[in-house]
């Protein structure tokens, strides 16, 4: 219930978390995409997520703004400080999930130009669902207000380390396998360390709606790596140039 004295203020607030959830959807909709057209080989919807990656850098850049006209005008404190801020710091990392959603189209235009390699492909499927998810429930723990939506997502960051570090022992025996797979496979490498950090961005936004919900940091390390993935020498730090 909007308790503000201000209407106006109030509905400020108000429109502010509809349009960063907004914003949410359309970057979720860009990773299920980008996902969907290197399952699909689909040149058209590569392209189409590719295209559409303007709208989310105007949406960042009109939250970022109103955010700050809004401290600026009404110098909102405590729960409403928080949600002015939790706006903006939402807005970077989905702005930030959609160039690497936009960096996964691409790639998958380049792939689309190979041999068809579906057991690898479906792979990335799988870890894109589970990335998809992910975003999508805590999205939904930010829209209502639900802290325990957001720990879980939270609790649950090194599902996706895991699937990554599978993913990269996969693509490294088929490359040493056969050579000729070279190119797809460092093209499905990228994809991979892509649909990490968007996975690192979800957790991100988990610790931001704990903050704007409890005012308190969250304090501890984010769970890391799979049980036993020191014994292989790989872990969720496999590093990789900035695709």
């Amino acid at each position: 219930m909007n308790t503000h004295t201000v209407k106006a203020y109030g509905d400020e607030l108000n429109q502010l978390t509809a349009e960063v959830a907004r914003m949410g959807g359309l970057a979720e909709a860009q990773v299920a995409d980008a996902v969907d057209s290197v399952a699909r080989r689909d040149i058209a919807l590569a392209r189409a997520v590719v295209d559409r990656d303007v709208k989310l850098d105007a949406m960042h850049r009109d939250i970022e703004k109103k955010a700050i006209r809004l401290i600026a005008l009404r110098q909102p404190v405590a729960s409403d400080l928080r949600k002015t801020l939790a706006a903006m710091k939402l807005s970077v990392d989905l702005e930030r999930t959609g160039d690497l959603a936009k960096n996964i189209a691409k790639r998958a235009l380049a792939v689309a130009e190979t041999e068809p390699m579906q057991p690898l492909t479906r792979s990335i499927e799988r870890m894109g669902r589970l990335v998809s998810m992910r975003l999508r429930d805590v999205l939904d723990a930010y829209t209502s207000g639900e802290l325990d939506g957001a720990l879980a997502v939270w609790a649950s960051d090194d599902e996706v380390d895991e699937h990554y570090n599978a993913l990269f022992r996969e693509l490294l025996t088929y490359m040493m396998g056969d050579p000729r797979t070279i190119n797809a496979c460092t093209h499905l490498l990228f994809m991979a360390k892509n649909l990490e950090r968007i996975g690192d961005h979800a957790t991100n936004i988990a610790e931001t709606v704990h903050y704007e919900i409890t005012g308190d940091e969250m304090i501890g390390e984010r769970p890391r790596g799979a049980p036993g993935a020191s014994e292989t020498g790989l872990t969720h730090t496999h590093t990789l140039p900035e695709a």
